[in-house]
């Protein structure tokens, strides 16, 4: 685990609220010069704290408002049909997020699409073709209170 300090957990904050900032402005906001700052930041990726730069997409403007929810169970929980099902999920462009959970079903999945017709062909062709694959529950999402956008 990486120990970070007030200034990093500052770079980090800033980062947060706009990757886009010049190291001049982060250092302006965190009270160091440039060069401490690159150093700081070189360190947070090497470390993987900073995973990644990443655009922040409305997915409104982009057609892709429909979300789902998919509790999905399945056949086979051992660990080799958990790894396939794992790499087999990674491939589908409209699951955006996948969360295996400690429940009544086994994988939680986060789909976007266009619209319900999309997301029925996605559902039938991509997800129920998945590796052990049992059983599927949709949840429609009616509105995003909170979403952090799609992330690319």
């Amino acid at each position: 685990m990486y120990d970070a300090d007030k200034i990093d957990q500052k770079l980090i904050t800033e980062l947060t609220r706009n990757a886009r900032l010049s190291i001049a402005e982060l250092a302006r906001r965190v009270g160091l010069s440039k060069t401490p700052v690159q150093l700081r930041m070189k360190r947070l990726e090497a470390s993987g704290i900073i995973r990644g730069y990443r655009a922040l997409l409305d997915p409104e403007r982009l057609g892709l408002d429909h979300v789902a929810f998919v509790e999905v169970k399945l056949r086979d929980t051992r660990e080799p049909a958990l790894r396939e099902f794992n790499a087999a999920v990674c491939a589908v462009p409209e699951v955006e997020e996948c969360h295996m959970i400690a429940g009544a079903f086994d994988y939680l999945l986060k789909v976007r699409t266009g619209d319900m017709a999309r997301y029925r062909l996605v559902l039938g062709e991509k997800i129920s073709s998945l590796p052990h694959v049992a059983q599927t529950s949709t949840h429609v999402a009616m509105q995003s209170v909170k979403d952090g956008g799609i992330v690319t």
